[in-house]
């Protein structure tokens, strides 16, 4: 029976893994020949488990797209459509998604660095993405979200907690200046070292969240929930709206931060 199960799975496995509606050299040879007036378009099309790596996708569209497990290491998806688009257990490290719009995607359990023990060098970009709504779920020490939106947007990394799963973001050393985290959940997140200047984080969840020597010089944090939020070594230099903040008296080491 146990051998049935394996067999079961192994088939299931080798189906969804031939079930892109093109082959990775197709979309190599599409690329190619594409041109900024005339982009590829791939809108709504399974690209599940392609190795797409090193490709240079000249603001394609992939609005909708199934990206699962794709291969898209050091990929240029600059200004490229990814709106809803699925990049679940895909690999994006040193991916450059700038500019891109990711309203709506999903980036859960994403591969973001190419060794055991991250480097910031390897870490994706997402610098002036519009990620409204987004939910992502990886690890991500080193990304660059810098004047990036994240309106309403999920950061997080699914992890079990007795039997069920929450979401948690470990996204340290990572650079969020200017970015629009307006009503943005990151909840229990470890952002140690991260740069958040001049970022809009009104109305955004940040209950328990690590800021550990974060840096917020001119960060707005009107009508923030930072309940249980831990500022040691924090830089809250020059901050906008920190007495509108909600659960402010539950904050952790407020009088450890630099003001």
């Amino acid at each position: 029976m146990r051998f049935l199960i394996v067999l079961l799975s192994l088939c299931a496995f080798a189906t969804s893994t031939s079930a892109a509606d093109v082959s990775a050299h197709d979309v190599t040879q599409t690329l190619f020949r594409a041109t900024a007036e005339m982009p590829a378009d791939y809108a709504g099309k399974d690209l599940s488990f392609l190795d797409l790596a090193g490709l240079d996708f000249k603001q394609a569209n992939l609005a909708g797209t199934n990206l699962y497990g794709s291969d898209l290491t050091r990929a240029r998806l600059v200004g490229s459509n990814l709106s809803n688009a699925r990049l679940d257990r895909s690999s994006l490290s040193r991916a450059d998604l700038s500019g891109a719009n990711l309203k709506g995607a999903t980036l859960l359990t994403v591969t973001a660095h190419l060794t055991t023990e991250p480097q910031a060098a390897d870490a994706p970009r997402f610098i002036g993405a519009d990620l409204t709504e987004a939910h992502i779920a990886a690890r991500l020490d080193g990304a660059d979200f810098s004047n990036a939106n994240l309106t309403r947007a999920r950061l997080g990394r699914l992890v079990p907690t007795w039997g069920t799963y929450r979401s948690r973001a470990v996204i340290n050393s990572a650079n969020f200046s200017g970015a629009i985290l307006v009503g943005a959940d990151l909840s229990t997140a470890m952002l140690r070292f991260s740069e958040f200047r001049g970022a809009d984080l009104t109305d955004a969840n940040l209950a328990g969240c690590d800021f550990t020597k974060t840096n917020f010089s001119g960060a707005n944090f009107s009508g923030a929930d930072v309940s249980g939020a831990d500022f040691d070594g924090a830089n809250l230099t020059g901050v906008i709206g920190m007495d509108r903040a909600k659960g402010l008296a539950d904050a952790k080491n407020l009088d450890r931060a630099i003001r």
